[in-house]
């Protein structure tokens, strides 16, 4: 997607812990009217929704506020259940900054998506430092076992540098101010290496990032 094809405005699902990164895949199991709503109208017309972390998780209100980045994916994968669920798959493409947030008669909430910041996200091949892989793995084994738990490491150890450090930001069980700091970490090299500092950091297994 090149920068001139994203919109000025996207809507956005509000959502504690759960975070787009890009080259990866967040799937979303759909069933609030006003969000079901949301990936209809986004289906059909420009097919991206923004991800973005309410401040306070402890906020159930129908409109927390807002970090002021995001990532916004791609509709990749829709689909119905029998119950009226649709269940996605988001590709991450750019992260943005909410410019303002709309007044809007639509039940979700919908920003002015300010992309210059993180256009790079959008590269094929992005120039990054290099990434401390041994480093990374040491951390993300000794995170595994006092957490108690399993990983594909074979798969990890042939995952790209970015589809493994963006992948684990977005996977591993952190909380969500750990999760925004990775989501604005300038570069992939930054984000890893805030990555294994998070992950060295750990040391009792509780964390307010995993959705409800």
């Amino acid at each position: 997607m090149s920068p001139m094809s994203l919109p000025d405005v996207i809507p956005v699902f509000p959502l504690t812990g759960a975070v787009l990164l890009p080259s990866c895949t967040l799937p979303l199991n759909i069933f609030e009217p006003r969000y079901l709503q949301m990936v209809r109208d986004a289906a059909a017309s420009h097919n991206i929704i923004g991800m973005i972390q309410p401040e306070d998780p402890s906020d159930v209100s129908k409109a927390p506020a807002l970090y002021s980045v995001g990532g916004a994916g791609r509709i990749g994968r829709i689909s119905e259940t029998d119950d009226g669920r649709l269940l996605i798959n988001l590709e991450g493409l750019c992260r943005f900054k909410v410019a303002a947030e709309l007044s809007v008669t639509t039940p979700y909430r919908q920003v002015n998506a300010d992309w210059a910041p993180y256009l790079s996200d959008l590269l094929d091949n992005p120039v990054h430092e290099t990434v401390d892989r041994a480093s990374l793995m040491r951390s993300l084994e000794a995170f595994l076992d006092r957490r108690a738990l399993d990983a594909d490491m074979d798969a990890v150890s042939e995952a790209p540098d970015e589809a493994l450090v963006n992948s684990l930001s977005m996977i591993l069980p952190l909380g969500s101010a750990e999760k925004q700091a990775l989501v604005e970490a300038p570069d992939l090299e930054t984000r890893a290496q805030t990555l294994v500092a998070l992950m060295d950091m750990d040391d009792d297994g509780d964390s307010d990032a995993l959705p409800n």
